[in-house]
């Protein structure tokens, strides 16, 4: 077994769906967990609750990624519970599907990109400057970034400059010893946009169709591949973006 034993990691957007199951995965392992939510604090507890049940240190720290000072607020809270940063997961983000380019807002465009594009940049920014050496950043992008979606512009467009960045980073903080990789998952069930299994059924038909194993990605999908980025298997793997889609090609 994989140990983030005397490891500190902090999970944007781990109230709920992925981000909960990373940050649990994480603590299972043996890490100290800073939970970040923006207005869900009930079930920020939840996981806090799960967390120390378990017999982990974690704390709850409330946040939203879109403002750059409540991100410098949640690495400052985190260094000040538990003196360092080791993992960084940029997960936090919004869904907005089944919208056609003639029809999004100038609305819809800003709320998508402030939390999703300039959210998990400067989460990624300060995470670069703070991560204790050897350590690991992990962006959480979207399928839709290597395969276009009909209704998903804003969405797929606001996931593509983070990863980009992944690229980027990789190369410029390498010699730290500290690796930046992202998780492209597809569609996940019991999550997102999906947590209500009726919701979407054209979409999700389509998605299935287009999965030669016949089912979305669940939460434990996503967090296998948490768990190794964030592990000293990947030390050397690093620039990289592993999908998690089941052989899906469309």
């Amino acid at each position: 077994m994989n140990s983030l034993k005397n490891k500190v990691a902090i999970v944007t957007g781990s109230a709920r769906g992925l981000g909960k199951a990373i940050a649990e995965r994480y603590a299972a392992l043996g890490a100290d967990i800073v939970v970040n939510y923006s207005r869900d604090k009930a079930s920020a507890d939840e996981v806090v609750g799960n967390i120390k049940a378990m017999g982990g240190r974690v704390i709850a720290v409330q946040a939203d990624v879109s403002k750059v000072g409540d991100i410098g607020r949640l690495f400052s809270e985190a260094k000040a519970a538990f003196g360092k940063v080791d993992i960084v997961v940029a997960n936090a983000g919004i869904e907005l599907v089944e919208t056609p380019v003639t029809d999004f807002t100038e609305e819809q465009f800003d709320r998508v990109f402030s939390i999703n594009t300039k959210g998990s940049y400067f989460t990624m920014q300060q995470a670069a400057r703070q991560v204790e050496d050897n350590g690991r950043i992990i962006y959480v992008a979207s399928s839709t970034t290597s395969f276009p979606v009909p209704g998903m512009a804003v969405y797929g467009g606001s996931k593509t400059t983070p990863r980009y960045m992944v690229d980027v980073l990789s190369k410029e903080i390498g010699h730290r010893g500290v690796t930046v990789n992202s998780i492209i998952p597809f569609a996940v069930d019991h999550s997102g946009i999906f947590v209500d299994p009726a919701a979407y059924p054209e979409l999700r038909k389509q998605l299935l169709d287009s999965c030669p194993m016949g089912r979305l990605a669940e939460v434990e999908d996503v967090a296998n591949l948490a768990e190794f980025f964030a592990s000293d298997l990947s030390s050397f793997v690093s620039g990289q973006h592993l999908l998690v889609n089941g052989g899906a090609t469309n």
